[in-house]
């Protein structure tokens, strides 16, 4: 093989445009209108080209052009202007110096495995990229110190074809890391800066690219370098590409790789948030790092670093998360269970529901959940729906009770909303409007927007999509080769003034994509209607081994071949995030059609609402939360269904009524200057209800009061002194786990005060009145535990059929004196009875330590049983 020497070519800019270098380089460009409109200035068609990157974009234009560009002065006046709106959103006072008393060096650490920032940097698949992308553009509005770490994928996801049968093909374009808005970092000699991990029989090698997005940074590992075997070079090949073995190896560079990376750029985080279970393995690195920094424990390790781990759990289903055998687990890590203090069975225990099923599988969820302290779902229903998922994990723990909360998703607005609405709401709003879009008071002046001018506005949006769909059509057409006649076709597809409905997302089966389908000829009806037609337009990538999801796009496909209905339905290929702004932008109507409660949140409803469009959705996701009378629709209630070939017909059947009975006449209501206003009115709720409370600003805000601060005072806390906090924290669950099984519920009294005072109820008469009180007292045998470590507890509610409390409620019982008998405590509580109906209550302890945030981070929980039964729980 000869010998390359390799170099890097930069644009050789003027002077006077020495400035679009910086621009260009930090994705802040990628959220403002004036800033794209700059970049457009210099030559449309090759911004066009370039994929919208900018950096592409100055490496391509001739040296005379950005001569001539260095002399127009109209030019250079933009470009100050945008220069400066930079240094000054840079320098401002931000939302996190008013709130925070941390300083403003990064003391979070924000892992992924895919960033979604922009189509010019194709690291992202789909939902959970965007969020992280979308997660780091809050960060910096709001100036919270906090890094990305993830990896730079050579290839990134897939590029979407189809054949033209309507297969989707896949082909996989190599991203050209040097014309993209990233540079690598260095180490002290000037080459790049270089990690190493260890994997079985070699060590691997990753340097790092950084990127710019606004006041943050985020730092993406790269193994494809010449130091490392092909083998290696490919682990940062494809976004969930290969088997896995790929899938661990990858995860092992995310976690572990990604934690040394920031080790090795002096930057030490407080607080770890993983992003799914992806990058769970960063908690094993944290424990190991302080081992050998400090000779502590695994235990006392543990304790101190799991203060400062973050966990968002996103995949509703067990079976979608990672999970790897034990073989594979044993082949990778058995040289690393020394550095952590623990043999295999230990290490396997940590990312299993049960730690002595030597067949269980290793999930990734798992071991991010036990070396944790906040967890948490991505919608209300999401966290409910994640507590019962993982409720194993906490072994008689009431579900509602299982520590895992929810933080629900947002976007960020001036990513997806139109350029349009953003002048729009610059003149009706104020030009300062984005600073405060969690204030709801703000929203209601949209009220003030005359209706022609709001209805103009998304006008113009939608236009800009149906000319869109027209040339990605054109595209898509000329690739296939057929006939001229095609193209002619694809310059009458879709109406700017027809109802448009927009469905774009992972074509997984559960989003049942083809659910609009399912009664042929109640659509073709819908779409044909010469006074009211409807139109939909399709975009998503099924994933490469999901025949299934495959299959639901051949069939949309071949519908709209079968019934003529092609100007009506339009499939566009290659869903990016380019295809999404254009879509949310210009539709009428979002459609979203999971299967409940399997859509863990759904960020495209929320920017499709955003830009005014209403959202036709099953009850599911953030849209439980989402939907407000008077302003969208949805569909059924979300109902469980055991056949859900039943629940598919149900559904379709209620999708079609709504459209036929509400959707459809609403749109096409006209009255003056041919204006819907009563949809406009919905158009606008929508708006005011949705965009102060989905937004990133305040789900980043939520993360940083709830979970990043408190996170990072843990942190402190527990690795102040010589980590004498942790150690004293181990020592003591170490004490309760071994005396645990000494404790006994040996005996409960209960008297009823009806007014008269407490007084024994008859055995035969179980009914009492509403106001009545109870006075519980129970005897606990504690053995070697002292009463301060004990929480005696009331546990009550409403009693179901089966004769289980549900959706309980605590009240602690206090301490009231010694027994007789050695080692036996009375403890005594007062419940009043407030509802009525069948009402039940039991007794439990827990384990009590001062300054504790969830009182089943020990997995000990003792409930009083039949017949005075000792019940202990020990994991």
């Amino acid at each position: 093989m000869p010998k390359i020497r390799n170099f890097t070519v930069l644009p050789a800019l003027p002077e006077p445009l020495k400035k679009l270098e910086v621009i260009a380089k930090n994705m802040y460009w990628s959220w403002e209108p004036e800033f794209i409109d700059l970049f457009k200035r210099i030559d449309s068609n090759l911004w066009r080209a370039s994929r919208y990157n900018p950096v592409k974009l100055l490496g391509s234009v001739s040296q005379e052009h950005l001569e001539s560009l260095a002399e127009n002065k109209g030019f250079l006046y933009e470009l100050e202007r945008v220069a400066n709106k930079l240094e000054t959103y840079l320098e401002s006072p931000t939302w996190f110096e008013k709130y925070g008393e941390e300083s403003s060096e990064p003391f979070i650490a924000y892992f992924s495995a895919e960033f979604g920032l922009h189509e010019s940097v194709p690291i992202y698949s789909g939902g959970l990229g965007i969020l992280a992308g979308d997660h780091l553009k809050s960060a910096s509005d709001l100036g919270v110190p906090l890094v990305g770490v993830g990896l730079m994928y050579q290839k990134g996801y897939f590029r979407q074809y189809l054949n033209i049968d309507g297969w989707q093909q896949e082909v996989y374009i190599e991203n050209d890391f040097y014309n993209m808005p990233a540079e690598l970092v260095k180490g002290s000699q000037g080459g790049p800066l270089i990690i190493e991990v260890d994997y079985p029989g070699e060590t691997i090698q990753a340097q790092i690219w950084a990127i710019t997005v606004g006041r943050i940074k985020l730092y993406l590992l790269d193994t494809n370098i010449v130091s490392n075997s092909p083998q290696a070079r490919m682990i940062t090949a494809n976004l969930y590409g290969g088997d896995s073995e790929m899938r661990i190896r990858q995860e092992i560079m995310l976690g572990i790789g990604g934690l040394r990376a920031l080790r090795a750029m002096d930057i030490s985080p407080k607080v770890c948030h993983m992003n799914e279970g992806h990058a769970a393995f960063m908690s094993l690195e944290r424990i190991k790092n302080l081992r050998e920094e400090t000779g502590i424990t695994f235990e006392q390790a543990l304790e101190a670093t799991k203060a400062g781990n973050i966990f968002t759990v996103h995949t509703p289903v067990a079976s979608g998360n990672d999970e790897f055998s034990a073989e594979l687990i044993e082949k990778y890590f058995n040289s690393y269970y020394p550095g952590l203090g623990i043999d295999k069975k230990d290490f396997l225990g940590l990312g299993r529901f049960n730690v002595e099923d030597n067949n269980e599988l290793f999930k990734m969820p798992v071991l991010a959940i036990k070396l944790s302290s906040y967890r948490n779902g991505v919608s209300k229903l999401h966290g409910k729906v994640s507590r019962e998922m993982w409720a194993g994990l906490w072994p008689e723990v009431p579900v509602s009770e299982v520590p895992i909360t929810s933080v629900t998703n947002g976007t960020h607005i001036k990513s997806w909303l139109s350029h349009e609405l953003t002048s729009l709401y610059d003149r009706y709003l104020g030009v300062n409007w984005h600073d405060e879009v969690t204030d709801s008071s703000l929203w209601n002046n949209i009220d003030s927007i005359p209706d022609e001018e709001f209805w103009r506005t998304h006008q113009r949006s939608k236009g800009r999509l149906v000319a869109f769909a027209r040339s990605r059509l054109k595209s898509q057409i000329q690739r296939r080769g057929t006939y001229h006649t095609e193209l002619n076709w694809a310059d009458e597809v879709l109406d700017s003034e027809a109802l448009t409905i927009g469905f774009a997302r992972r074509f997984a089966t559960y989003k049942r994509g083809n659910l609009l389908l399912r009664d042929p000829k109640r659509l073709i009806k819908l779409l044909s209607d010469p006074e009211r037609p409807l139109q939909i337009v399709f975009a998503g990538k099924a994933h490469p081994r999901d025949t299934e999801g495959k299959e639901i796009i051949r069939q949309i496909i071949h519908f709209a071949n079968q019934y003529d209905v092609r100007k009506r339905i339009v499939f566009l290929e290659d869903y990016d995030i380019n295809v999404a702004r254009f879509l949310v932008r210009g539709v009428d109507v979002w459609l979203n059609t999971p299967r409940p409660p399997m859509e863990a949140s759904g960020t495209s409803g929320m920017k499709a609402a955003f830009n005014g469009a209403l959202n036709l959705s099953t009850w599911d996701g953030w849209w439980c939360e989402g939907y407000v009378n008077e302003g969208s629709w949805v569909i059924g209630a979300g109902e469980s269904y055991d056949d859900s070939e039943y629940q598919d017909m149900v559904e379709s059947q209620a999708m079609y009524n709504i459209l036929e009975n509400e959707v459809i006449p609403l749109y096409y209501s006209r009255g003056k200057n041919d204006l819907p206003r009563p949809w406009i009115h919905r158009m606008k709720t929508t708006i005011k209800w949705c965009t102060q409370r989905f937004n990133t600003s305040r789900m980043v805000g939520e993360y940083t009061k709830r979970f990043y601060m408190m996170a990072a005072e843990d942190w402190k806390e527990l690795n102040g002194k010589s980590q004498a906090k942790a150690k004293e924290i181990s020592t003591w669950k170490s004490y309760m786990k071994q005396h645990w099984g000494q404790l006994q519920i040996a005996d409960v009294d209960i008297k009823v005060d009806n007014g008269n005072g407490f007084k024994t109820q008859d055995q035969r008469k179980s009914q009492i009145k509403v106001g009545s009180k109870l006075r519980v007292k129970a005897l606990v045998r504690l053995g070697e535990i002292v009463p301060e470590n004990i929480s005696v507890q009331l546990y009550r509610g409403q009693v179901d059929s089966w004769g289980n409390i549900i959706d309980g409620t605590i009240l602690e019982m206090a301490y009231k004196e010694p027994a007789n008998e050695d080692k036996f405590h009375w403890f005594e509580g007062i419940m009043v009875c407030d509802n009525s109906g069948r009402q039940g209550v039991a007794v439990r302890l827990l384990p009590k330590y001062d300054g504790m945030a969830c009182p089943h981070g020990l997995n000990l929980i003792c409930w009083e049983l039949q017949n005075n039964q000792t019940a202990a729980k020990v994991n």
